[in-house]
This record gives C-alpha cells, structure tokens and sequence, in this order.
C-alpha cells in the first residue's frame, strides 16, 4: 500500500466483493444495480460507522436491570453528493434510520475534470455530529475534496468518506486535500482512464443506477 492510501479502508468481507463483482458485469440490469447498491452500502456502512461514540444507559430486561451501551451525541448526519451518492444512503439509513440527510450538488466539468459546485442543503450543528460523506466513485477526488471543503466550512469536524470503488489518484487528492477524513470503499482499482473514469471500474455509476446510461 502507498503511503497515499493508508487513510483507506478496504472492506474485504467476502458478501461485499461478490456483490461488487456482480456491479461491475456490464450485462447487470439497473433494478439489479440498485439493488445490489443497496444491500452493499448497509455492509460498508457497518464499518463507516464501527467507531461512532457511545456511552451507557440503564435498562431493564425481562430478567434483570443492567447497564447497557448506546449511541452517544447528536444524530449522524449522511451527506449525498448529487447524484449517484443517493444510491448509498437507503442502505445506511437502515442502520441509522433517525440520521440526518443532506445534499451537495456537484458535477465534473467534462473539460477541465474539475467539480461545480449547484446545490447544498446540509443539516445544522455539524460540528456536533459525525458525517459520512457518499458517493459511489471516488476517481479523480476533486469533487469529494470540495464536498469535504464546503462541509468543513459549515462546522464539520468529523468526517469520514464512503464510497464503492476508488482510484489511486482520487485516495491521494483526497489526502491531501483532508488527510483527516477516513476513506472506506469496496475496492481499489488500477488507475483512471484519459476522461477521467476508474478502471477497469463499473462504469457510470449514476447512468446504470438511473438508467441513463
């Protein structure tokens, strides 16, 4: 592993590289991408959210009063990027249903690979919360860097990046543009292409999600 890549986590869990290499088949349809995309996203979420901060209550069992753990702090709050980011967030939300929900809309400028920033609707108080920023593909990181960039400007101070398929080059400009955000993905794949696409990838991930490939 370069030393880039050593804020990445690689969730090798044997159900997620098999529902990831389904993903990749270019004959899988798009009821059967979205699916997949969603059963995968609640297995990487285990391990986003495996160190979110808890205290103890007291309850009472059928048998006995005991102390017992339970989350700790505000409400986490998952952060989209616009739009393949929102295939992510029904599988973590059956983790944390009661998470907060936000949007940052940015597309990549075809010709200079660079994010342009039209759309952010973000929950309050993110210094207080953990976030975990979506999107399915982590490639050049430019548009994952200035989605960090606006949330910290809004107060976010414990960010962690959650994503299905990542390039070299996207795991350093994310480092070092935020070496403090963890980064967890499915996969790390060779290299990106001359547009700017992972392979050997899947290809458009929001093209197959929607189906406008």
């Amino acid at each position: 592993m370069t030393d880039a890549a050593r804020h990445l986590t690689l969730v090798e869990h044997p159900l997620v590289q098999h529902k990831l290499t389904l993903m990749r088949r270019r004959e899988t349809s798009t009821a059967d991408f979205r699916r997949l995309l969603r059963e995968i996203s609640l297995l990487l979420g285990f391990e986003a959210l495996r160190d979110l901060p808890t205290t103890t209550v007291t309850i009472e069992t059928p048998m006995a009063k005991m102390e017992a753990p339970a989350l700790a702090g505000k409400k986490l709050a998952l952060i989209s990027i616009l739009r393949a980011g929102n295939g992510l967030l029904d599988g973590i939300l059956e983790l944390a249903p009661s998470a907060r929900v936000g949007f940052i809309g940015l597309y990549r400028d075809e010709a200079t690979l660079q994010p342009v920033q039209y759309y952010c609707k973000v929950p309050s108080d993110l210094a207080d919360r953990p976030v975990i920023v979506v999107d399915p593909m982590l490639a050049t990181g430019n548009s994952s860097a200035a989605a960090v960039e606006v949330l910290k400007a809004r107060g976010a101070r414990d960010i962690r990046f959650l994503c299905l398929l990542a390039a070299p080059e996207g795991v350093a400009r994310m480092k070092e543009a935020h070496p403090d955000v963890r980064i967890v993905s499915a996969a790390l794949d060779a290299r990106l292409n001359e547009q700017g696409y992972i392979l050997p990838g899947l290809g458009d991930a929001g093209d197959r999600m929607f189906g406008t490939k």
